[in-house]
């Protein structure tokens, strides 16, 4: 009996069918609220977790097995694709870099002495880069397309300027020095054999290691 007339005397203390409205709504705004933080929780990304630590398990365990009976596919990368991968932007920036090399006075065209002296040494080290890397048409094809443009570009009365023609001058080194060494080793039985192919341009290295090295 007094239970029954405490629940008469407060209607809406149980939530029963007289509970205040306001009780009802506090409930639903307090789980929407809820609802929403764990809306708002950021998702676990378990494709790129999953995926980092298996790379992270192949590459540092997987590495050495993956290397057992695969030397050939590791000199492929290093003697060709590798090759390509490197010089192929490295001598097209070097041509992008000339094409703005170019100056409407003439009396701009012209060398200091300082960069005369770097001329020898510069064609000397892209003579080693192309024939020890192999890449003598890659350096063909971005010489004549230097001697293009500025056949070009002569015509609208435009010149090189000093950075231009040391540039052009340490190619032009390079190309005298590799036909130098292939007209030296052009009768060479060995280096012969070993470079079969139509453009003979033999590598130092394999020079050194037969006729050098072997000797001693």
């Amino acid at each position: 009996m007094e239970a029954a007339a405490r629940r008469r005397q407060h209607p809406g203390a149980a939530g029963g069918p007289g509970a205040q409205p306001g009780a009802s709504f506090l409930q639903a705004r307090h789980s929407s609220v809820k609802t929403d933080e764990a809306a708002s929780t950021a998702p676990f990304h378990l494709d790129l977790w999953f995926y980092f630590t298996l790379q992270n398990w192949i590459l540092d365990f997987g590495r050495p097995i993956a290397m057992i009976d695969s030397f050939e596919l590791l000199y492929y990368y290093d003697e060709y694709l590798g090759h390509s991968m490197w010089y192929i932007p490295f001598f097209l920036i070097l041509f992008m870099y000339f094409s703005g090399c170019f100056t409407p006075t003439k009396a701009e065209s012209a060398m200091p002495g300082a960069a005369l002296l770097l001329v020898a040494p510069s064609g000397l080290y892209y003579w080693y880069l192309v024939t020890e890397g192999q890449i003598f048409i890659l350096f063909i094809f971005t010489f004549f397309a230097m001697l293009a443009l500025v056949l070009h570009q002569k015509r609208k009365r435009l010149f090189l300027d000093s950075n231009g023609l040391f540039l052009f001058y340490s190619f032009a080194v390079t190309l005298l020095l590799v036909a130098l060494w292939v007209a030296w080793l052009w009768n060479d039985p060995v280096l012969r054999k070993k470079y079969p192919g139509v453009i003979y341009v033999p590598e130092p290295w394999a020079f050194y290691t037969l006729h050098v090295s072997s000797q001693h």
